[in-house]
């Protein structure tokens, strides 16, 4: 199976790809030298027109199709993954849900300014006790004197401490829960009641932060209702496929990068008079790293043309983020292998990517979660 980009994406990509070295390259090896991100950053990623893709042109944004998008988050990815996630914040689910669910005027006021990254939001639905299990979530948000009073915890929120509004799932009816009981909410920072409590480091780049968020007796009106009340757990729903998606292609990106680099260093490294690319060993890892990122490509964009194309593609979504983020984890193992000791030193992308790839099996849904998914859609839910 071959999966041929169009010609227009096919030129996108070699001057991303020339955007991605000449301009990215030198603000990673900074980022990794200091943890901290540059503050020119998002200015730069605004100015070349990578904020916002996926928003209306009536908002700043440049509406490009799915394709488009997981073409240059592949790139972005290949580079640096806060490049990655800076921009699929910019387009991701509470952006993008704005967009399609959000009044006028909330457009208006949340979406206006995202695209050259004068505002930035993010997405609030783990809890301490609901994180792939969502219906189980205890923030309420309850109705008193005119207002929704907002009352809970959210917790592993990326960019929770950066953004200037959040989507934030709250449960309005206990008895429905996701059956229409739970609503959407868009809270900007500095609401009374709204605090970060906690921002902490991950395995990976030290740049990549997630944030705790605690609302107490935080008062929202009804202006801040995004869709329709009850309709949250909906609006969690409906952009899973695309987003499963988009984590396939950010695997793709840093497992082909994991390979060039490994097969460049196992031309150029001499053990015992022979380049380690003469070895078996190394060859066989090569191998199979490049066989599974085909399997990958073909997958993914096959799936996301599909889905370009209005047809229903079932549990291929699950299948491709399962498989694209337990190939991307096995692909970095064997480039550290590679690479031997230089896989292991600090300040050399193979240890930061292998760090960073390992969140791909937890967020955006576990590897045991798209395999319940994929079971279910075979032999049905069981007892």
């Amino acid at each position: 199976m071959s999966i041929t980009l169009r010609p227009e994406l096919e030129e996108m990509r070699a001057s991303l790809r020339q955007f991605c070295t000449l301009q990215l390259e030198p603000l990673a090896r900074k980022i990794d030298e200091t943890d901290e991100l540059p503050p020119e950053v998002i200015p730069l990623l605004a100015d070349a027109g990578y904020l916002g893709m996926r928003l209306p042109v009536a908002n700043g944004g440049m509406n490009v199709g799915l394709s488009t998008y997981c073409l240059v988050l592949e790139e972005l990815s290949r580079v640096h993954r806060i490049f990655n996630l800076i921009v699929a914040a910019s387009s991701g689910i509470a952006p993008s849900a704005i967009a399609h669910l959000g009044t006028k005027e909330q457009q208006r006021r949340y979406l206006d300014g995202v695209s050259t990254g004068v505002k930035r939001g993010a997405f609030a639905l783990t809890e301490p006790d609901a994180g792939s299990d969502s219906a189980s979530m205890r923030t309420r948000a309850e109705r008193k004197d005119g207002k929704w009073v907002l009352n809970g915890r959210k917790h592993y929120i990326s960019g929770g401490h950066t953004a200037d509004f959040i989507v934030v799932l709250a449960v309005t009816d206990p008895e429905k829960r996701s059956r229409g009981g739970i609503t959407a909410f868009v809270v900007e920072k500095n609401t009374p009641g709204f605090e970060v409590t906690r921002v902490e480091g991950t395995m990976g780049s030290g740049v990549i932060k997630v944030a705790e968020l605690t609302f107490t007796d935080c008062a929202l009106d009804d202006s801040t209702v995004l869709g329709e009340v009850g309709s949250g757990f909906k609006v969690a729903m409906s952009h899973l496929n695309e987003g499963r998606l988009c984590v396939s292609s950010s695997c793709i990106g840093t497992s082909d990068r994991l390979i060039e680099m490994s097969v460049e260093h196992a031309k150029n490294r001499k053990t015992f008079g022979k380049p380690l690319a003469a070895r078996q060993a190394i060859q066989w890892m090569l191998a199979d790293s490049a066989t599974e990122l085909a399997c990958a490509r073909a997958l993914t964009y096959g799936t996301v043309q599909d889905l370009e194309d209005g047809k229903d593609v079932g549990v291929l979504p699950n299948m491709a983020k399962l498989h694209c983020s337990e190939m991307v984890g096995r692909i970095a193992d064997r480039a550290v292998q590679v690479h031997g000791g230089m896989g292991i030193v600090k300040g050399f992308p193979i240890e930061r990517f292998y760090r960073d790839v390992r969140h791909y099996r937890v967020g955006d849904g576990t590897s045991e979660m798209q395999r319940m998914v994929i079971a279910r859609s075979l032999v049905g839910r069981g007892e």
